[in-house]
């Protein structure tokens, strides 16, 4: 499987997709003009990823901001993380959020509700 590696602008986070290392990074702003467009090769990549995981994938997820159409692509992202994992196959999600940032903290504890997938949520000291 070929890796997904995007650099990110001003409106789209960078993305670090590897399935030899089993590593999902998602980081920066995500206020793309068309977000399920920026996040379709994502989630079929995942798609093809959960009919051979590794024993472990390793997602972090490291935010300052996202709109709302992009909160809907991150959870369709989210779910087929779940699915690998309802497989027996271990998938860790590392939520990064900034030490004041109360808002990023609550969208990752949103997420961990809706989501059967373990989370870390790592502040970041500034």
């Amino acid at each position: 499987m070929e890796p997904i590696s995007i650099e990110g602008t001003a409106k789209t986070p960078s993305v670090q997709f590897n399935s030899k290392e089993g590593i999902i990074e998602i980081k920066g702003r995500s206020i793309p003009e068309n977000s399920v467009e920026f996040y379709k090769p994502l989630v079929d990549w995942l798609e093809l990823y959960k009919a051979s995981p590794l024993d472990k994938t390793k997602v972090n997820i490291q935010l300052e901001y996202f709109n709302t159409s992009s909160s809907k692509c991150i959870l369709d992202v989210f779910k087929k993380l779940e699915t690998i994992h309802k497989g027996k196959n271990d998938v860790e999600i590392n939520w990064y959020y900034e030490e004041d940032d109360e808002d990023m903290l609550e969208a990752g504890e949103d997420y961990e509700s809706i989501i059967r997938v373990p989370f870390k949520m790592i502040e970041i000291a500034d």
